[in-house]
């Protein structure tokens, strides 16, 4: 069953997702160059792109990134961050219709988007514009949930508070189950560890940047804010608590 509003939920939630939402490693930039040879003069679809926080990284390499994003808050939040860099392109478009011309980039990346994907159409779609020898480039900033005393609680409130959670994190593994498919059985895959700290404010802003967190005229929002911050006092050490993630790279061809 697919999350609703697939398109919509994020659109009030832009500050704090820009504020507060993990980046990406450098070193997904040095697995790219190693494993798959991107280069400077690569051109880079990047799909379900958001704010910008993966673009940022392919820009900081100098490549050229159209930025594909069917959410118009998210789209434009991408272009007040990023837009002054002429090799940033902002597109009003989606995974199943980008609207990019055929065989006109060398990559396509889609960073914390796949699971919100018509897997089919998307791949129909992503030959279309991939060139010849192309890569797709699939990434998830997945929250370690039993690595540390934290963070096994703060499942246990999502779990809890969370409008939909249940249902998002099952997208999210019926997601990486069809990975495989999605790419024929031809796919390379690499894990770097990343993190976040954050004080009380922090952790309430990257709470509320989720799409599940009940908003302020939910009756659940009261309490729930009630409960992280007893959470916080719990496990805070000299201030902050952390966010463990895996950063999970799928790599490969369409054939």
């Amino acid at each position: 069953m697919k999350v609703r509003d697939a398109l919509t939920r994020f659109s009030n939630r832009v500050e704090d997702y820009v504020k507060y939402r993990p980046g990406y490693p450098p070193q997904v930039i040095e697995v790219l160059r190693d494993r798959c040879g991107l280069n400077p003069t690569s051109v880079i679809a990047d799909i379900g792109s958001g704010p910008g926080n993966l673009a940022r990284l392919l820009l900081e390499n100098d490549n050229e990134v159209f930025a594909v994003e069917p959410n118009a808050e998210m789209r434009n939040a991408g272009q007040q961050l990023l837009g002054r860099c002429d090799r940033y392109h902002s597109v009003d478009g989606k995974a199943e219709e980008t609207s990019l011309a055929d065989a006109s980039v060398d990559f396509i990346t889609a960073a914390q988007a796949f699971h919100w994907f018509d897997w089919q159409q998307t791949k129909t779609e992503f030959r279309r514009i991939l060139r010849p020898g192309g890569w797709v480039v699939l990434l998830w900033n997945d929250r370690r949930l039993n690595s540390s005393p934290f963070l096994r609680e703060y499942e246990q409130f999502l779990l809890r508070f969370g409008t939909d959670y249940a249902l998002v994190k099952d997208q999210g593994g019926a997601a990486v189950k069809a990975i495989a498919d999605f790419f024929s059985n031809r796919l390379e895959t690499v894990v770097l560890d990343n993190s976040q700290f954050f004080d009380f404010e922090g952790l309430r802003g990257r709470l509320l940047s989720a799409s599940y967190a009940p908003q302020a005229d939910h009756r659940n929002h009261g309490p729930m804010l009630a409960e992280l911050e007893n959470i916080f006092r719990k496990y805070a050490k000299n201030g902050r608590v952390a966010f463990e993630y895996d950063t999970n790279l799928y790599f490969g061809h369409l054939p």
